[in-house]
């Protein structure tokens, strides 16, 4: 339960070799530069490079012509081709030159296409007239208005009968318009524009057509397929460019990657006098490879310490847990990356969650789909979730086979408990009073030891980062577990047990102590560091604070343990949704309805349960337990990578 140790490099030499650095660097993999100022006290005569990246242009270039062009990049192997950067830079400004002749005439056709498209589209609205419209555009006292009017105006024309040039001409039609044209003479244009307005006519601007609307409809077309037909050309012969090109453009892109990746490096460099500093992250598992290739460059020098001796800067973090540990990173993740200098709770994540909810979904059948359906949203989806889902829904079958429930039918595997436990029923009768009440004591137990190990991972991590305030006197370090610890363990001995060990010793040195100490948690803190200024600078202020501080603390032990009584709510609303289920079932009838209504209940219940008890435990993990041990303030490991094959 910790995360991997990573090492601070810092790296001296002269400026000509800075570029030879940089590139060992980038190409180990490895290496996380980072601002050098931080790794230093004296920094007076650092000189930042602010050397400009002169490939982030070409690459941005680049990447935006082959998106534009529906060209899709990728890393190739260029380990046996010799390209300079002038030969990649010469090459992308060329490639990119060709790109954007092809695409501006691809776009020229397109935008044709679509004024086309438009223009045919107001023109088949005026299908079927027989007029020329030449001939009505050459009138010199005729003005003709085209536009849509709506099916109820068109049937109120008729109030308008008195005015004989207040008529509509229709030509096509919708569900809810007429499609056509009213003719106006200059006298009488005023007011038979005022009437069509009053009767919501919308006017269309139509392209000047030459002749009639079916002539030139056909002439539209055939203008559009021609076009077409040259869109066609061009998007082969940016096809067969493309397919020309790939491999060179590929091997230019990835040998550009690698440089803009080295000029990355170089920005964080510095100079001082002749010589250039740079400093960074490496682990420890690669130290020795990076720093064995540095030895190889003359005028360079190196020195390597340990994360946790930097004081200014807080190293980053390489996560390491064992592959079926691993998937529970996406969780961890989710709340924070551990610092460099505590436990990594992924372990305790892993175990924790699928433990809870394997206990709260308990059934073999609803188990199985769920691990299925994990399995398929990884596989298919590539969603670290479904990873998550396959252990959890294992822990649901085998708890439900101790609950003896599969697919909500609670009697199947009763023959199989009697054989294997001897019971004269199931092994758990989850609906029996007697069980509910098991139920709500384990569920009680189950947070009490989870609250106990959290404490001692938080301990063991607050020794860790040598804070021994938190870890000898804090709610969740050494005074607290043993105050919690004994209050429990006499709570149940006393009340449950019969055994009377709750007495004045007792109290004294394991209940009444630790709330002393934590009381004066702060104080003794700094006692144990050796602080001078170790008391309060006021006692009467410090001990009102501490007081309710410490009536908080009590409480929330308090509710943390209860918070825990919804791992055995769960159990029990289980149940009780399938036993809806197969009532719903009972009440239909029938073989055929009596199926349909519990294939759709399972489905419904186990969409839902598994939507809540995922949301659950997740809660529990992040408030009842990363709360006491957990600050989740780190920042990820990520190394310069140069080299790419994919």
């Amino acid at each position: 339960m910790s995360v991997k140790s990573v090492k601070a490099i810092s790296i001296i030499g002269l400026m000509p070799e800075l570029d030879n650095v940089v590139r060992l660097c980038g190409d180990s993999c490895a290496f996380q530069p980072d601002d050098a100022m931080s790794f230093y006290s004296d920094t007076k005569n650092f000189v930042p490079l602010n050397d400009k990246n002169p490939y982030a242009q070409p690459m941005q270039q680049l990447k935006s012509t082959c998106k534009t062009a529906g060209f899709e990049l990728g890393y190739a192997d260029n380990s046996e081709t010799e390209l300079t950067e002038s030969d990649v830079l010469d090459y992308v400004n060329s490639f990119v030159e060709k790109t954007e002749d092809m695409l501006t005439q691809k776009l020229l056709i397109e935008q044709k296409i679509d004024d086309y498209r438009r223009s045919i589209e107001q023109v088949e609205h005026f299908k079927g007239c027989d007029l020329d419209f030449s001939e009505i555009a050459g009138c010199k006292y005729i003005t003709p208005s085209f536009g849509r009017l709506p099916k109820e105006s068109y049937e109120k024309l008729s109030e308008y009968s008195s005015n004989q040039y207040a008529i509509f001409f229709p030509f096509t039609n919708d569900d809810t318009h007429y499609w056509g044209a009213y003719f106006t003479i200059p006298e009488q244009k005023d007011e038979i524009d005022r009437i069509f307005s009053s009767l919501f006519f919308e006017r269309l601007e139509v392209p000047p057509i030459a002749g009639k609307p079916d002539d030139y409809l056909k002439s539209l077309q055939a203008e559009q397929d021609e076009l077409k037909e040259k869109l066609k050309e061009i998007q082969s012969v940016s096809d067969s460019f493309w397919k020309d090109e790939k491999q060179k453009c590929q091997e230019c892109y990835t040998k550009l990657s690698e440089l803009e990746s080295y000029n990355e490096i170089k920005r964080f460099a510095y100079r001082y006098n002749k010589s250039f500093i740079l400093a960074g992250w490496v682990p420890a598992d690669k130290e020795k490879e990076l720093t064995s290739k540095l030895n190889a460059i003359k005028s360079v020098e190196f020195s390597v310490t340990d994360a946790k001796d930097i004081k200014n800067v807080k190293p980053p973090v390489i996560m390491k847990s064992p592959p079926f540990i691993r998937r529970f990173e996406f969780y961890v993740k989710m709340y924070g990356l551990p610092c460099h200098n505590e436990v990594d709770p992924t372990t305790f994540v892993a175990i924790t969650y699928t433990l809870f909810f394997g206990i709260m979904f308990g059934d073999v059948g609803q188990g199985l789909v769920v691990a299925i359906v994990g399995a398929l949203m990884y596989k298919l989806k590539k969603m670290e979730i479904g990873r998550i889902l396959v252990p959890c829904g294992i822990m649901g079958m085998i708890f439900g086979f101790l609950y003896g429930s599969v697919f909500g039918f609670e009697d199947l595997l009763t023959p199989i408990h009697q054989k294997l436990f001897g019971t004269p029923g199931k092994l758990i009768e989850v609906m029996k009073p007697e069980s509910i009440n098991l139920i709500i004591y384990g569920s009680v137990a189950i947070g009490v030891v989870t609250i106990a190990a959290a404490m001692l991972v938080n301990i063991v991590s607050s020794l860790k980062r040598r804070d021994y305030e938190s870890a000898f006197f804090g709610a969740n370090g050494i005074a607290g577990f043993v105050f919690y610890v004994s209050l429990v363990a006499g709570l149940v001995c006393q009340m449950l047990l019969g055994l009377e060990v709750m007495n004045t010793a007792y109290i004294l040195g394991l209940i009444v102590l630790p709330l002393i100490l934590m009381f004066l948690r702060e104080p003794l803190g700094r006692l144990c560091k050796k602080k001078k200024d170790w008391q309060p600078h006021s006692w009467g202020e410090y001990c009102v604070q501490s007081f309710f501080e410490l009536f908080e603390m009590c409480l929330s032990y308090v509710t943390n343990t209860m918070s825990f009584l919804r791992v055995g709510a769960y159990i029990l609303v289980h149940a009780g949704m399938m036993l809806v289920v197969f009532t719903l079932a009972e009440m239909v009838g029938g073989v055929v309805g009596y199926t349909l209504i519990l294939i759709i209940g399972n489905g419904i219940v186990m969409a839902l349960e598994a939507l809540l008890v995922a949301i659950q435990v997740l809660r529990l993990d992040y408030y009842e337990i990363f709360s006491r041990f957990y600050i989740g303030e780190g920042r990820p490991f990520t190394p310069v990578v140069a080299k790419r094959t994919k």
